[in-house]
């Protein structure tokens, strides 16, 4: 019999049970674009809106159609995709390779293995998302929030909410070599915190944070000093390659380096050269014979050092002897720093300073308009 001659089958309907099963393996969303399905994405009312399509074609003829699969796999419940009209369209109009039988069925595995794992996480994996964005030389940074969820992910966490907590002012019109520009975001670090975070970590099981933080360094250890060492937080860092928030294997030894003074008797300076190298001549070039320099650098400094949590732990570990190491050998009651590292080591260094224990932190600030490091923020200290 010729193609023009055959007979087309009926369309078989797609059994209630089986379409339930769909509709909650794919959490009610398009199973290409991620789409809620139950409501109209611009007025919000409740609808319906979703389509049931096929992989392999329901017709020999159809769209990766199959002489004898798309029989067989009709009704199959690992044939059938959950689609939006517009992604329904999309498969079966197209002829492009990546909508093959065999790309179609990996991202159905993604979506609904995507869709299992958020099901799947207990309240007490439950974080709040904390974004800390501040113009930096005159570029406000902007933090995408779907690649940070995805990240939360990955670390066994899902969003609390999905309105993030943010501190920073956004489109701010002042820029970092200002003096409003630090004045104004630290009294905004500080308000927003007070408001917004201090009273969930009041509350009992509501305590868990995952900050996300692209400011200048300054503003990063502020808010550091803010959550402490004793909050359940987990800080994520922003990597230049690969472009993400996700935390990434280690690629061989880049071990942190601590280097002395001879003499601790002068000014008190902390340098952190862990980003890049040229921080510490230039300060070592400013300040000659009139400062004790400790240098907390490491083997290979350069921009995604820090590539995993692992290594950031160790951060903190060594940055706490550090600073105990500097208070009880020098006498000084402030410590100076300068710092060229990755935005999560800054936020951690000030989770990890004591406000009882520790030295007065001066932070300093490269000003490009004065092409000098100037102090921007001070840490005061409680010791009486």
């Amino acid at each position: 019999m010729s193609e023009n001659n055959k007979i087309k089958r009926v369309r078989k309907s797609i059994p209630t049970n089986v379409s339930c099963k769909l509709w909650v393996k794919a959490g009610g969303r398009c199973e290409y674009c991620n789409t809620p399905l139950w409501k109209d994405s611009l007025t919000q009312r409740q609808m319906n809106k979703a389509y049931i399509s096929h992989i392999v074609a329901a017709q020999e003829n159809g769209p990766r159609g199959h002489w004898f699969w798309s029989k067989e796999l009709e009704l199959d419940l690992s044939n059938l995709l959950l689609l939006c009209d517009e992604c329904h369209n999309r498969i079966d109009e197209s002829k492009h390779l990546e909508h093959s039988v065999e790309s179609l069925r990996e991202m159905k595995k993604n979506h609904e293995d995507r869709i299992e794992r958020m099901c799947g996480y207990k309240p007490e994996n439950k974080s709040h998302i904390i974004l800390m964005g501040a113009n930096i030389g005159g570029v406000i940074p902007s933090i995408n929030f779907e690649s940070i969820v995805n990240s939360m992910l990955k670390q066994g966490d899902f969003p609390f909410s999905d309105k993030p907590i943010c501190l920073g002012i956004e489109n701010s019109e002042f820029k970092d070599n200002s003096n409003d520009y630090w004045a104004v975001n630290e009294k905004q670090i500080v308000s927003a915190f007070n408001t917004r975070v201090k009273p969930l970590i009041s509350e009992i099981g509501e305590a868990s944070f995952s900050v996300f933080g692209l400011a200048t360094q300054p503003l990063l250890v502020k808010l550091g000093t803010l959550f402490s060492d004793l909050q359940n937080v987990k800080v994520y860092q922003k990597h230049r390659e690969p472009d993400t928030w996700d935390w990434l294997e280690r690629d061989g030894a880049n071990e942190f380096i601590i280097n002395r003074p001879s003499d601790t008797t002068k000014k008190t300076v902390l340098i952190f050269a862990l980003s890049a190298n040229a921080i510490s001549k230039r300060i070592r070039e400013r300040l000659g014979d009139q400062a004790s320099i400790w240098v907390f650098t490491a083997k290979f400094p350069n921009n995604d050092m820090l590539k995993c949590e692992k290594q950031l732990s160790e951060f903190r570990t060594l940055v706490r002897s550090v600073l105990d190491e500097i208070r009880t050998s020098t006498g000084q009651t402030i410590l100076h720093i300068f710092m060229a590292m990755p935005v999560a080591c800054a936020i951690e260094l000030g989770r990890v300073w004591m406000p009882k224990a520790d030295m007065e932190m001066v932070l300093y600030d490269y000003n490009t308009a004065l092409d000098e490091d100037v102090p921007v923020i001070t840490i005061k200290n409680e010791i009486i």
